[in-house]
């Protein structure tokens, strides 16, 4: 469950997502710009959609580069490390983001989803359930908890094969 195969089939399977999204976003706008200026009737729904999109994008992606080890870090203290010391600070702050990811993402998710189902709230144009469209945080948050989990068992063999 936790091997590397696993991890990289799940990183194509996002990245194939963040494509599709993508697209499908850029086709959305691309119909946007033709509907106003070309047509002069802009189409009603697409700003909205094209909003959800991004949303589900960044989501995505977040978790995505998190997996992929590149997101937005400071790194002095970690640079000046090497060996055990440095993979334990690594354990330390991969620790940290799944705790983040836990209680923001999936918790704070969860909760944000239940609350807009139990109110039945829906899009203005697209009447869409608010609960599908903010379910996507606390699926990211859950992978990147899965993510992390597999970077701290990684260098836990790590550091048990040194010794």
């Amino acid at each position: 469950m936790f091997s590397p195969q696993t991890k990289l089939n799940l990183d194509k399977w996002v990245a194939n997502a963040l494509v599709i999204l993508m697209a499908l976003m850029v086709i959305n706008v691309t119909w946007q710009v033709v509907s106003r200026y070309v047509f002069q009737n802009p189409s009603s729904f697409t700003d909205e959609l094209s909003r959800y999109m991004l949303i589900w994008v960044g989501m995505l992606g977040a978790a995505y580069v998190a997996g992929k080890n590149e997101h937005l870090a400071i790194d002095i203290l970690l640079t000046n490390l090497v060996g055990k010391a440095q993979d334990k600070l690594l354990i330390l702050i991969h620790c940290c983001i799944l705790a983040f990811a836990l209680t923001v993402m999936v918790i704070g998710g969860f909760n944000l989803v239940y609350i807009t189902f139990i109110l039945e709230q829906k899009s203005a144009v697209l009447q869409i359930p608010m609960a599908c469209i903010y379910s996507i945080i606390p699926f990211s948050g859950l992978l990147v908890i899965y993510y992390q989990v597999v970077s701290i068992k990684l260098l836990m063999n790590s550091i048990k094969a040194a010794v």
